[in-house]
């Protein structure tokens, strides 16, 4: 039911654009006036979530610690699991952000006879997890051809060795394939694992059925149903020097796959794909444990407000403490005077 909904969700959307793409001046709402719209939702979004997460107070350092912290200089220290200087730091975070590390961590559960807890490696996750993201970074940098003239070289040398292992005309992008694999791989896992099914939301399943349906509409019209390349290229052009033009005939499926793209940028800024920049925000991820060396100070302490600390709590109440019968690290004047005369007759 809750797939069924963010699929309908999908649904509605591929149907607006087909319907809007119809109608006089249709074309023009979608093609020139809904990308600006979207870019610049998506662009002030981002803005505003990264700058309020940043300015959020971390009263606590709490960096995610997964091995030996900084200690004696025999003791060995795991520098990437539990850094303790911003330069180990700034490693562990390059390996999150491009080779998701702690993603390859992943483990799996299961119950066997006995009942023992087993518990073992589980790489698929973070495979398909890598793929997709990379053929979509790929996919990305390869549309630059279309928003830039002359074409960066570097964009000319991707397509070549991503269209390496040409299969017909015309070419078809490895990525391409990856891409879709492991969306399906990805969506399919949420449906197949009860536990996972259960805990999913039509927020869990709407960007991945929203992001597969952009993947399908663009190798649609790459491969089946052509459009005019040329005037897409004017469109694109004229949208990125704020001179846009719609001419010629591009074609219906064009524009539903622009729909759906903006459509994207508009829901990134309000959903959780805002992980993209929420990784370098996370204080779990960017703080250093090093507490026993640095005094982390809470930003909402009041400076007015001395600290208490345990001995002057003590002090300030270790009479009625004694009267509790709790603990004290230093006893009172005339119990300690009391103890030493008994010892003394002893």
């Amino acid at each position: 039911m809750r797939i069924l909904k963010a699929l309908i969700a999908v649904v509605a959307l591929v149907v607006v654009a087909l319907v809007v793409a119809q109608v006089p001046g249709g074309q023009s709402l979608i093609g020139i006036v809904l990308p600006y719209l979207a870019f610049a939702i998506f662009l002030g979004g981002f803005i505003y979530k990264v700058v309020g997460w940043a300015a959020s107070p971390v009263p606590f350092r709490i960096p995610t610690t997964c091995g030996q912290a900084n200690s004696l200089s025999w003791v060995k220290q795991d520098k990437l699991d539990c850094p303790s200087t911003k330069l180990q730091v700034i490693g562990r975070m390059l390996l999150e952000v491009f080779l998701f590390r702690s993603l390859f961590r992943n483990t799996n559960a299961e119950i066997h006879d006995g009942p023992k807890l087993v518990y073992g490696s589980s790489k698929w996750l973070w495979l398909f997890g890598l793929m997709f993201h990379y053929s979509f970074l790929v996919i990305i940098l390869r549309h630059m051809r279309l928003f830039t003239d002359p074409i960066a070289p570097f964009v000319h040398n991707l397509e070549f060795f991503d269209g390496i292992m040409q299969v017909g005309a015309p070419v078809m992008y490895q990525t391409n394939v990856v891409f879709i694999l492991a969306l399906g791989f990805l969506l399919l896992r949420r449906l197949a694992l009860p536990y996972l099914r259960y805990i999913s939301l039509p927020a869990d399943y709407f960007p991945l059925l929203l992001i597969l349906g952009i993947g399908i509409s663009g190798i649609i019209m790459r491969y089946f149903l052509p459009v005019d390349v040329i005037s897409i290229k004017q469109l694109t052009v004229g949208l990125a020097t704020f001179s846009p033009k719609l001419e010629g005939q591009i074609g219906t499926i064009f524009f539903v796959h622009v729909f759906l793209v903006c459509s994207l940028m508009i829901y990134f800024p309000f959903s959780k794909l805002m992980h993209l920049g929420g990784v370098f925000m996370s204080p779990t991820r960017n703080m250093a444990n090093n507490s026993r060396m640095v005094r982390h100070v809470n930003p909402w302490n009041d400076p007015t407000i001395k600290p208490h600390s345990y001995a002057g709590y003590e002090d300030e109440f270790r009479e009625f403490m004694v009267e509790a019968g709790l603990p004290v690290e230093k006893e009172l004047p005339a119990e300690a005077g009391a103890e030493q005369e008994s010892k003394t007759a002893e």
